[in-house]
C-alpha cells in the first residue's frame, strides 16, 4: 500500500441512499484517477440508540425535525447493494472499499475480500470492534479524529495483539468537524503520529478545498482520504464538507505531481538539468589579451560563462602558471594553453 500514496475518495453516505448515486459516485472517483472509492457499511440500529444527538453540522445540514438515527437509517447500504457497487467498480476500474461500524458489518465486507480493514475515528475505542478488526490480519487504516496520542497507541496495540501485523497499520491523523477549520488542523500532528509510535501515517481531510491534504502528502503521508459528492448543496450530512468532481480531480492532480517532485531525497543534478550545467555555470577565462609567456595572476582571469572549459573551482592551480602562445581578451582557458 506505501509504494505511492493511495487516495480513497470517500463516498461515505453521500449516495443519500440511492444505489444509482452511489454508482454515479463511483463514476467521478474513477474518472478523476482516485485508487479506491470507500462508502459505509452499517446498521443504524446496532450503531445508534434512539436517544443520540446529532452534531452541530448535522443538524446545520440537515435539521432537528429527525434523530441522528432517523437520519442515518436512510443512508443504509443493503447487502445487494454492496455486491452492485463492487461489480461497477470493477466495471469503471477502481477499487471498492467500505468502512464498517458494527459487528455485523465486519463480518460481511470480510466475504467481500477487501484490500484493507478501515476503523473510522468513532471506533477508536472501541474495544470489541477493534479485537474485531485485529483478528482479521488485513492491511488497516485506521482514523484517529478526536484522540490523543496515548489513544491512538492503545488502538495501535489492540489491532496488533488481536492478529494484525504493525507494518500492515497506515494511521490517518485527522479532525471530524465538518467542515474543519484550518486552525484546527494541526497537521503536523500526523508527523508526530509517524515518529512517535513508528507507523505509516496519512491524513483523513474535512476541511474545506484541497491545500491540506496536498501538504500532507509534502510532509510524507502515504494515503489521503477525502470525502466527494456530486453537488455540495444536496441535502444529507456530509455533502457540504465534501469535494465536486472537479475539485476532486484537481486534488488528485496535485498530489500525483507533488509525490513525483518528492523524489528519493538524493540531491544530484536530474536528467532534464544536466544540460543546463555548461549553459548556466562559468568557466575561467581571460580579461584581457596575454603575450606568450606571461605568468597569470589573479587579475588576468574572469569567470563568464559557458561551463564547458576550466571550473572557477580551480583558479588557485592556474595563478603563476605560463601562457604558452598569445591569447586575446575573452578566451575560454583550457589546459593546453598553460604550461
Amino acid at each position: 500500500m506505501h509504494q505511492k500514496v493511495v487516495i480513497i475518495a470517500e463516498a461515505g453516505v453521500n449516495h443519500n441512499g440511492s444505489l444509482e448515486l452511489a454508482r454515479q459516485l463511483v463514476d467521478v472517483a474513477a474518472a478523476a484517477g482516485a485508487d479506491y472509492v470507500k462508502f459505509q457499511t452499517f446498521i443504524a440500529e446496532h450503531n445508534i440508540s434512539r436517544t443520540a444527538q446529532k452534531a452541530a453540522y448535522q443538524v446545520d445540514t440537515t435539521g432537528e425535525a429527525e434523530s441522528q438515527l432517523e437520519m442515518v437509517k436512510k443512508l443504509e447500504l443493503s447487502r445487494a447493494d454492496h455486491l452492485a457497487l463492487i461489480a461497477y467498480c470493477r466495471e469503471r476500474g477502481i477499487r471498492f472499499s467500505s468502512t464498517a461500524f458494527d459487528t455485523a458489518s465486519v463480518e460481511m465486507l470480510d466475504e467481500f475480500d477487501l484490500d484493507f480493514s478501515k476503523v473510522p475515528s468513532g471506533e477508536l475505542t472501541n474495544l470489541p470492534f477493534l479485537r474485531q478488526i485485529g483478528a482479521l490480519g488485513r492491511p488497516v487504516i485506521m482514523s484517529t479524529g478526536m484522540a490523543n496520542l496515548g489513544e491512538v497507541e492503545t488502538a495501535l496495540d489492540i489491532l496488533v495483539a488481536a492478529g494484525t501485523l504493525r507494518e500492515r497499520i497506515t494511521v490517518l491523523h485527522c479532525n471530524t468537524e465538518y467542515p474543519t477549520p484550518m486552525a484546527d488542523v494541526n497537521l503536523r500532528a500526523m508527523t508526530t503520529i509517524g515518529q512517535a509510535l513508528g507507523v505509516a501515517v496519512g491524513y483523513s481531510d474535512h476541511t474545506l478545498g484541497i491545500e491540506v491534504p496536498i501538504a500532507a502528502v509534502a510532509l510524507g503521508a502515504v494515503c489521503i482520504e477525502k470525502h466527494i459528492t456530486l453537488d455540495k448543496t444536496l441535502p444529507g450530512p456530509d455533502h457540504r464538507a465534501s469535494l465536486e468532481p472537479h475539485e476532486l480531480t484537481a486534488m488528485v492532480t496535485a498530489i500525483r505531481n507533488i509525490e513525483a517532485a518528492l523524489g528519493d531525497g538524493r540531491k544530484r543534478p536530474s536528467a532534464s538539468e544536466t544540460p543546463n550545467r555548461a549553459i548556466a555555470r562559468k568557466s575561467i577565462h581571460l580579461a584581457a589579451d596575454r603575450p606568450a609567456g606571461h605568468i597569470l595572476t589573479a587579475s588576468d582571469l574572469i569567470m563568464k560563462r559557458p561551463g564547458d572549459g576550466i571550473s572557477p573551482m580551480e583558479i588557485d592551480s592556474l595563478i603563476g602558471r605560463q601562457v604558452v602562445r598569445a591569447l586575446p581578451e575573452d578566451h575560454k582557458l583550457r589546459l593546453a594553453d598553460l604550461v
